[in-house]
């Protein structure tokens, strides 16, 4: 049985870069990441990359949510290393921008060991609707 992998594109825009060291704790049972903890390395480059440009992550009334979110696990992670993050971003769409992210070793440069994304919907939380991205966020991914 062949395992499906969703691809990242090849047109997108490089828009940030962080290092994040693997805690002990991240580790399961087996003694590797838990597949949980890359949806949690993910969500946190982020929301670096938002406070970055200068934004509020839950601004009053409005902000991302994640409509649909995936992760591609190509090699295992394990304890100790130092991991190297870098993400991507769409076009800005009306009220959605696509994000993806790979996560390479610090010390093995070019070997991604996994890759992911996250459609950002914008939310009008009072509304409980998606409402149109704002400036800000367009300017970033532009």
């Amino acid at each position: 049985m062949r395992a499906m992998k969703t691809p990242l594109p090849t047109h997108k825009k490089l828009v940030h870069q962080t290092r994040m060291p693997v805690r002990w704790g991240d580790m399961d049972a087996v003694g590797h990441v838990n597949n949980a903890m890359y949806f949690r390395y993910m969500e946190d480059v982020r929301i670096e990359w938002m406070r970055a440009v200068g934004r509020d992550t839950a601004p009053p009334g409005q902000g991302a949510v994640i409509a649909h979110a995936f992760c591609n696990f190509l090699r295992e992670i394990a304890y100790p290393a130092q991991l190297l993050l870098t993400l991507y971003v769409s076009d800005a769409a009306r009220t959605t921008v696509e994000t993806w992210i790979t996560m390479e070793r610090e010390d093995q440069p070019g070997v991604v060991l996994a890759e992911g994304g996250a459609t950002l919907m914008w939310v009008d939380f009072t509304q409980h609707k998606a409402a149109p991205l704002p400036e800000w966020l367009r300017a970033a991914v532009a």
